[in-house]
């Protein structure tokens, strides 16, 4: 009984702690490509989107992205639509990462079909932005991919040998 709970326990901080180091991790990377001005905008590469392959590892990688969308939309001003459906985005593109774990290749795929979707909505409707919906959807598709599949990729196969040692319960 008392090694059951130690044992839930555990694995609670384990899920709590690879959260927050992911939380972590997305904001400072957001923050640091932000600070040249490639975060934001019509035309976006947030490298930090190469996380968006954690929940292919593990589960707490869902709140852990999500949060550190959050917190990095907050922290670059952005307009309350944008830390809303921004975050939404993100956190409908960690749901389907991680329901499609079983096929490594197709797990970078959700988070660019909803930043592709709600992303250039919030640009357009939000911030006003000038550009046609349709070139507002070309370039955030063309960041998301170069960011969550390029990039995603390669630290997804990077990572793999190494995952069950860094994402497992000891």
């Amino acid at each position: 009984m008392m090694k059951q709970r130690d044992a839930r326990q555990r694995a609670r901080m384990l899920y709590v702690t690879q959260a927050g180091l992911i939380a972590a991790l997305y904001t400072v990377l957001t923050c640091v490509v932000g600070a040249f001005g490639l975060a934001s905008g019509a035309i976006q590469l947030r490298l930090s989107e190469a996380l968006c392959v954690l929940p292919f590892f593990t589960p707490a990688a869902i709140p852990g992205l999500t949060l550190g969308c959050l917190l990095s939309n907050l922290i670059t001003g952005c307009i309350w639509q944008d830390v809303v459906f921004g975050t939404l985005a993100t956190l409908l593109g960690a749901w389907g990462a991680y329901a499609l774990r079983r096929f490594a290749w197709l797990v970078p795929l959700p988070t660019v079909l909803s930043n592709t979707v709600i992303v250039p909505l919030v640009l357009a409707y939000g911030y006003r932005f000038e550009d046609g919906l349709p070139y507002l959807m070309a370039t955030v598709a063309l960041g998301e991919v170069l960011s969550a599949y390029v990039c995603g990729m390669i630290l997804l196969l990077a990572v793999k040998p190494y995952g069950k040692r860094l994402f497992e319960a000891q």
